[in-house]
């Protein structure tokens, strides 16, 4: 087992601080990029706004994300005690992705070959998701939570980071067949596949 350098819950505090800190810049670096419409008239900024609207929806949707890895971070750190050396390098590892959003944001929304584009954004959510799998078999192989009953949240969490990271993943190589509209409504597949995990895991805890 490996020697925890840092214990109790101030150590897991001033990690999940710095991490909110990080989410905070990343997306505030993601509304930083979107372009302001011009226009002399009404109708001149209405259609400059229309113009940008694939980056207007590539800012929703990158927010989204990042506000929904930021919420299951705090869903089990909650319960988080002590940390580990290896626990604190897969959180700035997923840190790292975060941040890295708004660039695959950006990369996502130029010009040029979509395949490329696509499947680097879903590659950073790909290592996103397994990124914070493996935080979560850290928690509980190391047994870094507060109580002696291992939290039902952390197998509800790891479930749902398989299935995005899962989801994500066969996108890429449907990206490279199935380009513009298609390629994206396989992300729509998301929340039925989590409901199907769910729906199994249920029936094995049962």
């Amino acid at each position: 087992m490996e020697t925890r350098p840092e214990a109790g819950t101030a150590a897991a505090d001033r990690l999940t601080t710095f991490a909110d800190a990080v989410i905070a810049i990343a997306l505030t670096l993601l509304a930083l990029e979107l372009p302001v419409p011009a226009g002399d008239t009404t109708d001149a900024v209405l259609s400059s706004a229309l113009a940008h609207g694939k980056e207007y929806s590539a800012f929703a949707l990158s927010f989204t994300v990042i506000a929904a890895h930021w919420r299951a971070h705090h869903e089990i750190f909650r319960y988080v005690d002590a940390l580990s050396g290896r626990l604190t390098s897969l959180t700035l590892a997923w840190l790292f992705m975060q941040v890295l959003m708004p660039f695959a944001t950006r990369v996502l929304t130029t010009d040029g070959a979509f395949p490329p584009r696509f499947s680097f954004y879903a590659l950073v959510q790909v290592l996103a998701s397994a990124t914070f799998a493996l935080i979560i078999r850290e928690i509980r192989r190391e047994h870094l939570y507060r109580t002696d009953v291992t939290p039902p949240e952390l197998a509800q969490s790891l479930v749902r980071s398989i299935c995005l990271a899962t989801v994500f993943g066969a996108s890429i190589p449907l990206s490279f067949v199935i380009t513009g509209t298609g390629a994206y409504a396989c992300w729509l597949a998301a929340p039925i596949v989590l409901a199907a995990a769910r729906r199994i895991q249920s029936r094995a805890v049962g």
